[in-house]
């Protein structure tokens, strides 16, 4: 080997330790965000997401079934990027839903009101 090959390879697998090293440092932040991901999934279908906000669910859902695929298909970068929609995405579902149940509680709040103003109205007369 001439001493331009030997810096060659010594460039090649000096890049190649730097490239694996990159990805596993990867691994942590994607995994946290996956695990965060599905929390955040898993609390708005607890908040009524699924029955408020059914295609932001199925949205959400689905792109973490995608984040845990690429997890095991080690490609880090999509699946972080994917558990990000699917936060937000889950986020938004969460959103609706707790929109629709203050609109839902306001709503009978203002009838009870009606109701009572109705029978105030009819006592004083």
């Amino acid at each position: 080997m001439t001493r331009q090959s030997r810096l060659c390879f010594a460039a090649v697998l000096g890049a190649s330790a730097l490239v694996a090293a990159g990805c596993s440092s990867m691994k942590t932040p994607a995994t946290a965000s996956v695990a965060v991901s599905a929390a955040a999934v898993d609390n708005a279908v607890g908040a009524g997401g699924a029955e408020f906000a059914p295609v932001e669910m199925s949205s959400a859902r689905n792109k973490i079934a995608l984040a845990n695929r690429a997890m095991a298909a080690k490609d880090y970068k999509l699946a972080n990027d994917l558990a990000n929609q699917a936060q937000a995405d889950a986020k938004l579902a969460q959103g609706k839903a707790d929109s629709a149940k203050a609109k839902t509680a306001a709503d009978a709040l203002q009838d009870d009101l009606r109701v009572l103003r109705e029978e105030l109205d009819r006592t004083s007369k």
